[in-house]
């Protein structure tokens, strides 16, 4: 019996339930189609990855200058001593001398694209003292014998990869007095002191550069160009006399003739030359030399009494010098001459701070002397340079 109930429970059971199943029943709902725009209420903000520093800001600087700036400066003390001793000069004889020779140089290039500015200053002074014999005792006595700096500038423009046109501005004079000699040294002996004489070279052209390293020569062409001499002091440029009438000072008037001017101004052509090399990778020797040489053709043009043949020259002096009243515009002259400066120097270095150097100068100025002026100097000393590159 209980197997038929348990049939019979299961057969109501479904019975209930599929009547119940039947009743649910989904219906279709057809909604209209509509477009949905959605609002952005926040407010968009950009933001970059690159912010600003300080320190990269001020490297980044720094690189450019350096790379725009090359600077080179350096200085020494060159000199030599020499000493004896009471017995040693009464035997071999000899004397006591010292030489002191200060030098300082600066060189400084800009470039920024086609545009190139290089400045230079070079200075030079020295003094030696030696014994020296006078009527009244026998002393050691200082003198200068090397005394000038000399400025430049040349600002110019690259016309290709080795011509530019620019100008050339320098300027040169000294630092002290110069006197006529060692025993001469008071005020009626004064030669020279600062801008007495001074010189000052405009040039105005083109300058070639030799790409090859091994051949660095610079070469400045300049159509026209100008050069002054200033002599800024009365004393040295005017002839003193005495109430005689006998001469007690010459005059040093550096090509001034006119009393009452104190400078000369001359028009012309010029050419430099340049040569700057370093042998060696330790660069233990440089040589440099600079031949510069200005003519003066556009005042020669100008020029008023002027006679070509020298005798005929003398002859025509020493008749206006004879005149009483003597007018510095009749007075005759010679015909300008070329201006000529060659400058040359070896630096040998030993160490990174001793170094010998060997420098010769050869000048010629019709102004002043009918001469060639040379100067030699054999030095040896301590000396610094510094580069940034």
């Amino acid at each position: 019996m209980k197997p038929f109930y348990r049939t019979l429970l299961l057969s109501c059971a479904l019975a209930a339930f599929l009547p119940a199943a039947a009743q649910i029943t989904i219906d279709e709902v057809k909604a209209p189609a509509e477009s949905v725009n959605f609002r952005d209420r926040l407010k968009s903000m950009p933001v970059e990855t690159e912010y600003f520093n300080l320190a990269r800001y001020r490297a980044e600087r720094a690189a450019i200058r350096k790379e725009r700036n090359y600077l080179e400066f350096g200085g020494g003390l060159q000199g030599a001593l020499t000493s004896y001793n009471d017995p040693w000069v009464a035997v071999s004889g000899g004397d006591n001398s010292i030489a002191l020779t200060a030098v300082f140089s600066l060189k400084h290039i800009f470039t920024k694209n086609d545009f190139s500015i290089e400045t230079k200053f070079n200075a030079k002074l020295g003094y030696n003292r030696m014994k020296v014999e006078t009527d009244d005792d026998e002393r050691g006595i200082w003198f200068k014998n090397q005394d000038e700096f000399e400025i430049s500038t040349a600002p110019k423009f690259k016309m290709s990869k080795n011509w530019a046109y620019g100008v050339i501005v320098k300027f040169r004079s000294q630092f002290v007095n110069g006197y006529k000699s060692r025993t001469e040294q008071e005020r009626e002996d004064l030669k020279s002191r600062f801008m007495t004489p001074g010189y000052l070279d405009v040039s105005l052209g083109f300058t070639y550069t030799c790409p090859k390293p091994k051949f660095p020569i610079v070469v400045n062409l300049s159509p026209i160009a100008l050069n002054a001499t200033f002599a800024e002091n009365d004393w040295i440029r005017r002839r003193q006399v005495d109430e005689s009438g006998k001469e007690i000072k010459p005059a040093y008037s550096y090509g001034i003739e006119d009393p009452d001017k104190t400078s000369k101004y001359e028009g012309g052509s010029s050419i430099q030359i340049d040569f700057d090399r370093k042998f060696g990778k330790s660069e233990f020797l440089r040589y440099r030399t600079m031949i510069y040489a200005f003519y003066g053709w556009i005042t020669d043009i100008g020029q008023k009494n002027k006679i070509s043949d020298y005798h005929k020259y003398m002859d025509a002096y020493a008749a206006w010098n004879q005149t009483k009243e003597k007018d510095i515009k009749d007075k005759p002259r010679l015909p300008i001459h070329p201006i000529v400066r060659w400058t040359n120097s070896l630096d040998i270095k030993a160490t990174k701070y001793l170094s010998t150097t060997l420098s010769f100068e050869l000048y010629y100025n019709r102004s002043q002397s009918f001469d060639v002026q040379t100067k030699t100097l054999l030095s040896v000393g301590i000396t610094y340079t510094f580069k940034n590159k």
